[in-house]
């Protein structure tokens, strides 16, 4: 959907890695793969769910954008942060190999109103560990964080502070499954 004329679409995307955070994650390489999502996630869109009224259908802000799709915004804060705690990481296409591969799902990545002017971001995702060509662990994670304001910006703020949150989640476990 095309703009009104006058009207500016704001672009967002998380901004810098947050100050402090670089705890113990993973001491060997890792190979950690692109974040995957279904399709409608793979898109700038900033999405958000009245779930009062119909918890069925999403909606898309129309002057509200991410400056790439949350999938490639949560990939990069996640790499970020396993670099961070001290890991290696190897990307798909490297000329490397590691013993531990990390691969995410990303599931959910929304705003969620539960009634008018009362919404919280909701980031679920999924992780799996896979060594020796085989499944080494998996887990769900699920984040919800109070959006301080009911609008774009509000859902945005609070969706940045949920995928911190459940990126410093992940790394703490993907550490805990890679001990030797």
């Amino acid at each position: 959907m095309a703009p009104s004329p006058g009207s500016v679409t704001a672009n967002y995307d998380f901004g810098p890695p947050p100050e402090g955070r670089q705890g113990a994650g993973p001491r060997q390489a890792l190979l950690v793969h692109d974040v995957s999502a279904p399709a409608w996630l793979d898109s700038p869109l900033i999405y958000y769910r009245l779930a009062y009224h119909d918890a069925t259908r999403p909606q898309a802000y129309a002057d509200s954008r991410w400056v790439s799709s949350p999938v490639e915004l949560f990939t990069n804060r996640l790499r970020r942060q396993l670099v961070a705690s001290g890991g290696g990481i190897i990307q798909p296409g490297d000329d490397a190999r590691a013993k531990y591969a990390l691969r995410v799902d990303l599931e959910e990545f929304m705003q969620v109103f539960d009634a008018p002017g009362k919404s919280k971001a909701v980031v679920r995702l999924r992780a799996s560990v896979t060594g020796n060509r085989s499944l080494t662990a998996q887990r769900s994670f699920s984040v919800e964080r109070p959006a301080k304001t009911p609008d774009a910006e509000g859902g945005v703020r609070a969706l940045i502070g949920a995928s911190d949150e459940a990126v410093d989640q992940l790394v703490g476990w993907t550490a805990q499954q890679l001990k030797d």
